[in-house]
């Protein structure tokens, strides 16, 4: 059973990351904080994207007579698309905190609600 558990090292890092980053976009109130966990997130479900891509036994999806079977080439051209969109989001939000610190004075979402009251 451990070494069932030992053998699957990377899900157990996907999912602490995805947790961790969760808890910082969930519990923290500071704006900074909240993007820094969704990157954390973000960076959770490329990890399990290019876990399941590899095959065991796989090699390169390139014709090649020893090659029984290949990996999958999918999930790593679908994370470089996620990285990019995923750069976008952050300086779109940054960009956003921005104007709100220069519209209300704090990056504090507590502050923040309590002043539109």
């Amino acid at each position: 059973m451990i070494e069932f558990i030992l053998a699957k090292y990377n899900y157990w890092i996907y999912i602490t990351l995805m947790m961790i980053g969760f808890y910082a976009m969930i519990a923290k109130p500071n704006l900074i904080k909240k993007i820094i966990g969704m990157n954390i997130f973000q960076t959770a479900v490329f990890l399990f994207y290019i876990s399941i891509a590899k095959v065991k036994g796989g090699t390169a999806p390139i014709e090649w007579e020893k090659a029984v079977q290949y990996d999958n080439p999918l999930p790593h051209v679908l994370i470089l698309t996620a990285i990019v969109v995923s750069v976008s989001t952050t300086a779109v939000a940054l960009a956003l905190i921005i104007k709100i610190y220069k519209a209300y004075g704090t990056i504090e979402e507590d502050k923040i609600l309590e002043m539109n009251k």
